[in-house]
């Protein structure tokens, strides 16, 4: 290659032994450390000189101290040089970029990441991870810029390209940082918009081109470029929220979650309607409804809608189907100004094969197991994250954190948490690799929940962290100091599922399980639990609620009436699907949107009108939640009558009581007897067979309370309505 340089002589005495050696690697796209070559440096004769790459340039141009000069060639692959007075700083020269930017020389700035930041992150506890990592807008030595730093510790070449450079990975090759694996390079005069990627070079010389693992935003699917965004800009106004989130953190309190899929919620003209415009209509819309929470389905950046954004490619990004990270922030930020707190879905579970996301992102499984009996999920197609590499630990604890503090979140619900806890999760004997121990706990997983529970609080105190798991699991919602993996609340799958399978029975079915209604009270103080109909349930062949009901349609409407004030009565949190609350016949689709037509039919504004008007009930009377978690807020009245399929309980609190019916058959009692002792007043305060609900109006305006012959109470007599809820205030 020497017959390629102009000057075969080193022009540095500095790089004699290695002059010809470092520029070939950049020639080469070999270079580790581009900085000790290009950039700045010092110079025979008590000057300085300049060194520039620009394959396959002839000439080239740059500025220095204001004035147009040109370099001399050295190399024809496209090396320049040009020696400048021994004061030059790195501000008092500019080198033209591909697009024709004037800008400061990338390769004349220190490190952009400091050994603390190393240090932290290798250990796995660099909390501000996405302040350190990532592309950000930045000041570097005075001049405005942005720094791009990545973790891929097995790559031979890491190269950022952009429309800057033309996509070329040859011209801007990053610096690594040595032994912690992360590459970095500061590219000054680039702006907020900037679209970008990473171009890694395997060591076996494979060129991939990866989207940055911690952007905060990215183009619109199917694109996929990384982009430059601004986060802190944004003026929040929900300081009040804030604090009062942080003053109630252990009081009771009600919730009752609205899930959203913002994609399907509301259209405009078919199209993705913006946060800002979602933000407006959805929190009249809960506030109206008397939902104190909204739980989004994952709007971190995702390439396949049907994926419904649970296989994530951009974990830091808000996906841009409905704007910038900024239309996100005001998005929770006029939530939050009109009291409705807000949950995010998150994924830390799995990850998409797609070839430009987190997949053997430096030509190694670096995010993920080598071995795919760990590293590889068999029902979803997906990569499973390395739960025993600190670096990957990290990078999705701070992610967690980075939705707490960056958007102000409220909660983040865990997704498929069963499937982290076990080795063995939807495989076949053979197909997974046992524990130390020998058994089939994720003992990796495991502790990560711990650790990011633990992080999540004390940073963010009053945040809520909540478990999607489907098993057994012990201590899930227990504390760290008594065994328990310390999450907020775990959503009750068994008692989803053992409603809806005795709900969707016809009622003369109904009397010989009756302890699908009874037995979750057996275990529903174990855990802190919420009670879910969530989209899992509405999809994939299940159908919706509405059409789960079996009967005529006047009864099917009954039973809908009667699950969803079910649910509500019953200890624990509480959250539906959207459309359910008007009764929704088709399943959802998430390329749709829900039937808002049918609020021009009667009787499913009568459900919608009952979902509202419970909700507020809930809200105002702290028996239907205070004691959620504690058995001293439950009390079985009768759960015999199962020939009649009547159930009837207390809810309690420390200031009332109330006394919950429920009649799952449509027959009508117009004489019922419960047996119940301790009080002298009651009065119905709801019923969901009211005719304002679409019910046939059976309600109960007057009650005979009934006393054996000393006179003391042993029961009131009601008009049991005909698949309903009853619900009586009682002192």
């Amino acid at each position: 290659m020497t017959q390629n340089f102009i000057n075969p002589k080193p022009t540095s005495p500095k790089f004699d032994s290695a002059y010809y050696d470092n520029l070939l690697k950049i020639i080469y796209s070999d270079q580790h450390d581009p900085h000790l070559i290009l950039g700045l440096h010092d110079f025979s004769g008590g000057k300085k000189i300049i060194r520039l790459w620009r394959p396959g340039a002839k000439l080239l141009s740059l500025e220095v101290f204001k004035e147009i000069v040109s370099a001399k060639i050295v190399h024809k692959a496209g090396i320049f040089e040009y020696i400048v007075p021994a004061d030059t700083m790195v501000d008092d020269y500019r080198v033209y970029h591909q697009n024709g930017l004037l800008a400061h020389d990338p390769y004349a700035f220190l490190p952009t990441l400091g050994e603390l930041d190393q240090y932290l992150y290798a250990k796995g506890v660099h909390y501000k991870l996405f302040r350190a990592l990532g592309g950000r807008l930045a000041e570097q030595q005075g001049i405005s810029g942005v720094k791009f730093a990545v973790w891929a510790p097995a790559a031979r070449r890491v190269s950022l390209v952009g429309d800057f450079n033309h996509w070329d990975g040859r011209t801007n090759p990053m610096r690594s940082l040595g032994k912690s694996g992360i590459w970095e390079i500061f590219i000054p005069g680039l702006k907020e918009g900037e679209k970008y990627k990473f171009e890694i070079k395997t060591q076996a010389g494979e060129i991939l081109l990866k989207t940055d693992p911690l952007a905060y935003s990215s183009e619109l699917r199917p694109a996929t470029a990384s982009v430059v965004s601004n986060v802190d800009r944004f003026q929040w106004s929900d300081q009040k929220w804030i604090e009062k989130r942080l003053e109630n953190k252990y009081q009771p309190q009600p919730i009752a979650t609205y899930e959203v899929h913002l994609g399907s919620w509301r259209k405009t003209n078919g199209c993705h309607q913006n946060y800002r415009v979602i933000a407006t209509e959805l929190a009249a819309y809960c506030k109206e409804m008397g939902f104190t929470h909204v739980e989004l389905m994952p709007i971190q950046e995702h390439p396949l809608d049907e994926s419904w954004g649970y296989q994530v490619s951009g974990f830091y990004a808000v996906t841009s189907r409905h704007g910038t990270p900024e239309d996100f922030q005001w998005f929770v930020n006029h939530m939050h100004e009109n009291d409705i707190g807000v949950i995010l879905d998150w994924v830390p579970g799995h990850f998409p094969t797609d070839a430009f996301s987190l997949g053997r992102f430096d030509g190694t499984s670096l995010y993920e197991h080598e071995d795919p009996r760990q590293g590889f999920h068999p029902h979803w197609g997906t990569y499973i994250f390395n739960f025993g590499r600190f670096e990957v630990v990290n990078f999705l604890i701070a992610n967690a954190l980075f939705w707490f503090d960056l958007m102000h979140v409220d909660g983040l619900r865990v997704d498929a948490v069963a499937s982290m806890l076990y080795l063995d999760y939807g495989r076949d004997s053979g197909q997974w690799i046992p524990n130390k121990y020998g058994s089939h706990e994720n003992m990796e997983a495991i502790e990560f929940f711990k650790h990011l529970n633990s992080v999540v609080h004390q940073h963010f105190p009053g945040a809520l962290m909540i478990a999607e798991e489907s098993t057994s699991f012990p201590g899930v919602t227990h504390s760290l100091e008594h065994g328990g993996l310390g999450f907020d609340l775990k959503w009750n799958m068994g008692w989803m599922n053992d409603t809806l399978r005795y709900i969707s029975k016809d009622a003369i079915y109904r009397s010989y399980h009756q302890n699908d209604l009874t037995f979750g009270l057996l275990y529903a103080f174990t855990e802190r639990f919420m009670l879910v109909l969530s989209h899992d349930e509405v999809v994939h062949g299940k159908k919706n609620l509405l059409s789960k009901m079996p009967g005529d349609m006047w009864q099917q409407f009954a039973n809908l009436r009667l699950l969803l004030s079910y649910m509500m009565c019953q200890p624990g949190k509480k959250l539906l699907f959207m459309g359910g609350e008007f009764g929704q016949w088709n399943e959802w689709n998430c390329k749709g949107e829900i039937e808002w037509s049918l609020l021009q039919f009667a009787t499913h504004r009568g459900v919608q009108t009952m979902v509202k008007e419970l909700n507020h009930i809930y809200q105002q009377n702290r028996c239907l939640w205070e004691r959620d978690f504690d058995y001293t807020g439950f009390e079985w009245v009768d759960f015999s009558d199962a020939r009649n399929c009547v159930i009837s309980y207390l809810r309690k609190s420390s200031e009332e009581r109330f006394l919950c019916v429920h009649n799952f058959t449509p027959t009508y009692y117009s004489d019922y007897f419960i047996h119940l002792h301790g009080f002298s007043v009651i009065h119905e305060i709801f019923n969901s067979d009211a005719e304002k609900y679409g019910g046939s109006g059976k309600v109960n305006d007057f009650i005979r309370i009934n006393k054996n012959s000393n006179g003391d109470v042993v029961g009131p007599s009601i008009q049991l309505s005909p698949l309903a809820t009853l619900i009586f205030r009682i002192s």
